[in-house]
């Protein structure tokens, strides 16, 4: 029998099937956002068609969003990079997001711009607001930032006047040319971060060379010790760029990441038939990958930081456009998620998450969009029609009733049965004293012949089973 696992009352989902024992009938889907609108265009003088590198979070009743400013130009044989800066932007809402003028940093003889560094480590400044209860006031907010050499160590009061904590690289073993980026892990009472290398030789599934990610612990920031490669279950899904990993709101005992899947297959002739195929050969001809590469978006998940479950399809794909799409450096995800109200009028918040699209193009095109998805709904579980069911692992919970995030059609079936360890039904729980659920909700109470009160099994090795019918289920809880 599987080892009993104490949730307590902490939000589980399904993104890895760490509580599921057994299914039948059921499978586990993973399901992907929905653009909405462009929350940033990339038309000012010290932006451009290169900007990228976004972290997004919800910071009291504002939303911040840094993000490096850059572009490029593209001629025949020859590519002629711009400067690179980091830039702040600000909504109300998560939704619209406004540049101020911060009068900080000089650009082309004006302060006139958003710019909060343009220093040593401006082509990949990752900011995060320190939750480390321990954190010095002049260090709530930090960041990540560097080359070749390293990563450097970055500290600001306020978000927007920054300061590098020493020239000293805090983080040496690896290749930086990516968003590395760390937080502080509110479960484990420590800092963690992760950052790009790029492997070398044949790793543990057989694939050769290739981008990667590593990973180090620290109790303090500034000391980090060496760091370890990712692994992946089932396997490595190709060579994986920028990570984005953070601990998801609802339940940070568990890190969501959402890295960029770097892909090159050549001058294959459906290479030639996607969009822009003279652009195409103008960006290649300087590195052929220019021409050929492209980059999509990835969902992974873990519950120790090292060990992550990654699902093989794109999680966000390049889509149908018929200019600037399909291009290396195109569907970058940014780091962060943030709740924002739906754009449905009357329904539940949701998520909402950012891309990028109409990277390296000609001219300043490059945009940010806003995508959305349910509240927990990376990934569920879901039964069709003729229906099915799955049994959890042995659970130990804290609370007094079981609610459900889930979706259904009008005419389909949740219920429930609470089982003791061994498998069989409690008297009262049995699913055919289940009410039967039907609906959309984020937190539905489940009921047992009227009754939703479980406080007296609170503390005792239960299995939950599921019947599923036409239906998704995203998390439970009990509270």
């Amino acid at each position: 029998m599987k080892k009993v696992e104490n949730i307590g009352s902490r939000l589980e989902l399904f993104v890895d099937d760490w509580l599921i024992d057994r299914m039948d009938g059921v499978s586990r889907v993973m399901h992907r956002p929905v653009p909405q609108n462009v929350a940033l265009v990339g038309d000012r003088p010290w932006e451009g068609n290169t900007c990228g590198y976004v972290t997004v979070f919800q910071d009291s009743d504002l939303f911040r969003m840094y993000y490096r400013g850059s572009h490029v130009d593209y001629t025949e044989g020859e590519v002629i990079n711009g400067p690179q800066v980091v830039c702040y932007a600000e909504s109300a809402d998560g939704i619209d997001f406004e540049r101020p003028s911060l009068g900080l940093v000089e650009f082309n003889g004006s302060k006139d711009n958003n710019i909060v560094w343009d220093g040593s480590g401006n082509h990949n400044f990752a900011v995060f607001k320190d939750a480390n209860p321990d954190c010095e006031p002049d260090e709530m907010y930090k960041a990540l930032g560097g080359g070749k050499e390293g990563l450097q160590a970055f500290k600001s009061a306020d978000g927007i006047n920054w300061s590098m904590v020493s020239e000293d690289r805090i983080i040496t073993d690896g290749a930086f040319d990516s968003l590395n980026l760390a937080f502080w892990d509110t479960v484990r009472g420590e800092y963690r971060e992760y950052h790009r290398d790029f492997y070398e030789g044949v790793d543990a599934w057989g694939n050769r060379n290739g981008r990667d990610i590593k990973t180090a612990a620290s109790k303090d920031f500034y000391d980090w010790p060496d760091p370890e490669w990712l692994s992946y279950s089932p396997g490595r899904v190709g060579q994986l760029y920028t990570n984005q990993v953070v601990p998801y709101y609802r339940a940070p005992h568990i890190f969501l990441g959402f890295p960029t899947r770097y892909t090159d297959r050549g001058w294959a002739e459906s290479t030639k038939a996607l969009p822009q195929l003279d652009y195409r050969r103008i960006r290649g001809s300087k590195s052929m990958r220019e021409g050929t590469a492209m980059t999509d978006g990835m969902l992974m998940s873990s519950r120790d930081g090292v060990s992550f479950d990654i699902w093989p399809e794109a999680f966000l794909r390049p889509g149908l456009k018929l200019t600037g799409n399909w291009f290396y450096g195109d569907n970058y995800q940014n780091h962060g998620l943030v709740q924002t109200a739906s754009h449905v009028e009357g329904a539940a918040d949701e998520i909402s998450v950012f891309a990028g699209e109409s990277s390296h193009q000609a001219d300043y095109t490059f945009r940010l969009r806003r995508y959305t998805l349910r509240i927990d709904g990376f990934v569920s579980v879901h039964g069709n029609l003729a229906g099915g069911e799955f049994v959890t692992r042995p659970i130990v919970f804290d609370g007094g009733e079981l609610v459900l995030n889930f979706s259904s059609s009008a005419g389909s079936t949740i219920r429930v049965e609470v089982q003791n360890s061994l498998g069989y039904a409690l008297p009262g729980f049995a699913m055919e004293q289940c009410h039967e659920i039907f609906g959309d909700d984020l937190e539905r109470v489940v009921y047992w012949q009227g009754d939703g009160d479980l406080s007296a099994l609170a503390g005792t090795p239960v299995r939950l089973r599921f019947e599923l019918k036409d239906a998704d289920l995203y998390s439970l809880r009990f509270r």
